[in-house]
């Protein structure tokens, strides 16, 4: 591929269109006068291969490439170059079935900049993507060289050479890519790395977190879906249960409505059996009453009768008596008769237990004499097996044979034990000495361990020194943002009511230069404070129009603000030094005090604060009035020949001494000084919220300094802290710590060995005592034998022979009882 036509508009000194035809393929060279453009064609060339360094086309911006800079009415510079591709074999990659290439780039003043390729537009990497695959890299250095410069580079060194080849054979683009592509591996690596630890760090734990606090919520769900499942058959049982009740006691309800009506059946039948017995009452009353003389006379005779009787029977009880007498003597001497059976009886019973005590004792010896019976035989039988007792499982031979497998069972453990201990020993010695060669490692460690400790505990010491909390600044921060939305609405407020109350607003300008402002005390309104809200009206109808009225200082200060002050309106000024006030006498005062009570009437001056400098306008303005509770006591005050003053009612209803009256509809009265009293407080409350907030901002600027430096000791200790136990790790993962550990357990395990070897001698020394204690055992037994045996003979029948005497005497006893 090579240049066929390089076509320039607009470009430095061409300002039409100039097409320039005719390359060779192999060499060019362009001639020309001095100013007449060659240079300009190849800095053209080299403008449309996309060089950055615009140095080397002489310009400084590419607003210089446009002819005249675009002053000249060209406002742009295009130039188009056509490269011959006809030789497929050397042709730009993605291009071989194309006979040309046009590669056209064009820039605007203003700072646009375009490429096209075969007309169309293409991005700049595009385009020096196709010239670098035909090594054309119009950055390379090597690439121009200018006048001057051929000897420089007839001059160079190797490595400046072979740098210019890898550049003309375009490797060095290869390379410079590969350098770019291992930056961005780099840059893309520590960006994974970054990702990973935060994955580590603060993504994994949360997610873990809300792993369990989603297991956690379903066992809270599945919970409360089984307590609401229960409550459901816990509801419907109860419900059946309910069911029950009320079936049941519905039919208890019939049971008792049918007995009720059985029992209210029963009653009538009683109540009519009770109607038959009165009238058979009656009717055996009646008849009594008629046959009660007939009866007498038989009841009569019957007396008689009895009498007789009972004369006969009288004699009879005596006869009985008489008998009864003789009776009980002859039961006296039974009784005696039975007391001596009963003593003989207990002497008896005496006797059976004697002999009841005799045969339990010879039960008892016949027991022992059984159970010793039993031990002499199975002795007997032991001796005959060679036993050397009868509580022995095994004969002596037997355990004798034990006895040395147990010899034997000890030596070998002895011999493991030994070997063991002595490779534990072999072992821990080889390890030790490792151990003591990676001792400098890990010395060197445990020093750089102690270091970061102590630079832990640095910056925590350093962190404990700051007199900083953490949360203040927040608590600070928190109270700052509550008084400045509070002093927002009482802003607002005093806004609001000074926006109301601008009729008392006295604005003037200053009427000499730098005139005193103190001399103007302001609109009485402003000057004073109500101290009862209920007395608002009576005050301001008490004042009428002096509330209006400016108080200064002196009276030139309100000729001064008369004549030159700029007034808006005409006002009324009140000069403090000047002002005649009437005040009601005090013993004026008194006298209506107790013509209505002293609950009832009040000077008016003393229901308003004010300031002692301004006394004599408040007293001129509310000194001759009183203000009274109902208007009884006003009218008994303004009538009165001994008081004879104004006094106005809560109400607003005036009473002059001449006979006039005012009162009416109050029209808004009394508004006017609670809105100023409103607005008194409004501005206090605000003016003590801007002294909380201006102490709040001194202290919330004396703790930023601590502030910052706590959250960079802070980051500090937790970048310490994660370096510390990652530090830690290394070290316990490390060589020397795996082979102490090593160490401490085959010291352990030897120290076991060791002790388990003791046991174990002492064990073979029992065993080989017990082996020779039966061995004598044995030798010894032969010549007992005979003897054991005859004794043990004679002895069980010396026993059966007691026995035997023992049977016949207890069945005797058996037989007397």
């Amino acid at each position: 591929m090579h240049i066929k036509e390089v076509t320039l508009e607009g470009f430095k000194s061409y300002a039409g269109r100039t097409v320039v035809p005719g390359f060779d393929p192999l060499f060019n060279a362009i001639t020309g006068l001095n100013g007449s453009g060659k240079s300009n064609i190849l800095d053209s060339i080299c403008f449309v291969l996309g060089i950055t360094d615009l140095r080397q086309v002489r310009a400084a911006s590419l607003q210089e490439l446009v002819y005249k800079q675009g002053q000249a009415g060209v406002t742009k510079a295009t130039v188009s170059i056509v490269f011959d591709n006809s030789d497929r074999s050397r042709s730009p990659l993605g291009y071989e079935d194309s006979p040309e290439i046009t590669v056209t780039r064009q820039i605007v003043v203003g700072g646009r900049n375009k490429y096209l390729i075969n007309g169309h537009l293409a991005q700049p990497s595009r385009v020096q993507t196709l010239f670098h695959s035909v090594q054309l890299n119009v950055n390379n250095p090597h690439f121009l060289i200018m006048q001057g410069r051929i000897t420089k580079v007839l001059n160079m060194k190797p490595p400046e050479i072979l740098s210019m080849l890898e550049e003309a054979a375009g490797t060095r683009m290869y390379e410079m890519k590969k350098e770019s592509a291992l930056k961005t591996l780099e840059k893309k690596q520590n960006k994974v790395d970054e990702i990973n630890k935060l994955l580590d760090v603060e993504i994994l734990p949360a997610l873990e977190k809300l792993r369990k606090e989603r297991c956690q919520y379903m066992k809270w769900a599945n919970g409360n879906a089984e307590l609401d499942r229960l409550k459901r058959f816990c509801i419907a049982y109860d419900f059946v249960q309910a069911e029950r009740v009320r079936d049941g006691a519905l039919n208890d309800v019939k049971q008792i409505k049918t007995k009720i009506v059985e029992l209210d059946e029963t009653t009538e039948n009683i109540k009519a059996a009770i109607q038959e017995m009165d009238n058979n009452i009656s009717t055996l009353a009646a008849e009594k009453e008629a046959k009660v003389g007939g009866e007498m006379k038989v009841l009569s005779d019957k007396v008689d009768k009895l009498s007789h009787v009972l004369i006969k029977e009288t004699s009879v009880m005596n006869n009985q008596e008489e008998t009864l007498k003789s009776e009980e003597k002859g039961a006296e001497k039974i009784l005696t008769n039975i007391e001596d059976i009963k003593r003989s009886i207990l002497e008896r019973d005496a006797a059976v237990k004697n002999v009841e005590n005799e045969a339990s004792d010879m039960k008892r010896r016949a027991e022992d004499l059984t159970k010793e019976l039993d031990e002499k035989e199975k002795e007997y039988q032991g001796v005959l097996a060679g036993k050397s007792s009868a509580n022995e499982k095994k004969c002596l031979e037997d355990q004798l044979r034990d006895a040395k497998a147990a010899v034997g069972d000890a030596e070998s453990g002895l011999k493991q034990l030994a070997t063991k201990i002595k490779h534990s020993e072999k072992e821990l010695k080889e390890k030790k000495t490792l151990l003591v060669s990676k001792r400098d490692e890990a010395i060197a460690a445990e020093n750089e361990l102690k270091t970061r400790t102590k630079d832990l505990e640095g910056i925590k010491a350093s962190m404990g020194s700051i007199n900083y909390d953490e949360g203040q600044m927040e608590a600070l921060q928190k109270d700052r943002s509550a008084e400045l939305e509070i002093i927002q609405k009482l802003k607002d407020r005093v806004r609001n009511l000074s926006g109301e109350l601008a009729n008392v607003h006295f604005s003037y300008r200053d009427p000499e230069r730098n005139f005193d402002r103190s001399k103007v005390k302001g609109v009485v309104a402003r000057l004073i404070r109500i101290k009862d809200s209920s007395t608002a009206t009576a005050l301001e109808v008490a004042a009428g129009g002096r509330l209006f009225n400016v108080v200064v200082d002196t009276e030139e200060t309100g000729k001064q603000l008369l004549k030159n002050g700029d007034l808006r309106s005409r006002v009324t000024i009140i000069p403090l030094n000047k002002i005649q006030t009437y005040m009601i006498p005090d013993r004026v005062q008194q006298t209506a005090r107790r013509l209505v009570g002293p609950d009832n009437v009040t000077l008016a001056l003393e229901l308003v604060g004010y300031g002692e400098e301004v006394k004599n306008a408040v007293a001129f303005v509310f000194g001759s009035t009183f203000v009274c509770r109902n208007m009884d006591a006003a009218k008994e005050v303004a009538f009165n020949r001994q008081i004879s003053s104004t006094s106005v009612t809560l109400e607003g209803d005036t009473y002059q001494p001449s006979g006039l009256l005012t009162g009416g509809s109050k029209g808004g009265r009394g508004n006017l000084l609670r809105k100023l009293d409103e607005l008194a407080k409004a501005e206090a409350d605000l003016s003590d919220h801007e002294k909380k907030l201006f102490v709040i901002e001194q202290q919330i600027g004396a703790l930023l300094p601590l502030q910052k430096r706590h959250t960079e000791l802070k980051s500090q200790f937790e970048l310490k802290s994660y370096d510390l136990s990652l530090f830690q790790n290394r070290v316990e993962q490390n060589e020397h710590h795996k082979l102490g550990e090593l160490v401490k357990k085959i010291e352990q395990e030897l120290q076991e060995s060791k002790q388990e070897l003791t046991e174990k001698q002492v064990q073979h020394e029992k065993c080989v005592s017990t082996v020779s204690e039966l061995e004598k055992t044995i030798k010894t037994y032969g010549t007992e034998r005979e003897g054991k045996l005859k004794a043990l003979e004679k002895r069980i029948k010396s026993i059966k022979s007691e026995m035997q005497s023992m049977s016949k005497q207890h069945g005797h006893v058996d037989l007397w009882e």
